[in-house]
């Protein structure tokens, strides 16, 4: 008996003083192939966007091929708002990931989202999205 009221109070503590886990959100993309979507990993603080990942397809060389890919790079939020571009490898990259969004509401997103290959006719062009927390 004694261990049962120990080990609930103990379990009370840790939910009590777990750190706040980071968010994954998941989208889709509505000018683009059927199926095309896009998944990121928000912080605790809302702050930081990072794991961001493209599965839907794209034009290189004239063919249209499936890709799932993302950039290493996090991405801020800053007032609600991301903006940036990531390039992999960081250092002159080939690969080039622009993505803006806006965070209207801890439930909603939308935004664009463009991947290309520098010098390889590889494009995804400008998608729009729209994402929401997955729960």
């Amino acid at each position: 008996m004694l261990k049962s009221v120990l080990f609930s109070g103990l379990l009370i503590v840790a939910i009590a003083t777990a750190p706040p886990k980071s968010t994954r959100w998941m989208g889709s993309v509505s000018n683009g192939m059927k199926g095309d979507k896009i998944s990121f990993v928000v912080s605790p603080d809302g702050k930081t966007l990072s794991e961001l990942t493209f599965d839907g397809y794209w034009r290189c060389s004239g063919r249209l091929e499936r890709q799932v890919v993302g950039p290493k790079d996090t991405f801020s939020i800053v007032n609600g708002k991301v903006s940036g571009v990531a390039l992999d490898p960081p250092t002159g990259g080939t690969w080039r990931f622009e993505l803006q969004g806006d965070f209207s509401a801890k439930t909603a997103a939308t935004g664009t989202f463009r991947m290309n290959i520098t010098g390889l006719g590889c494009d995804t062009y400008k998608l729009q999205w729209a994402a929401a927390p997955v729960r």
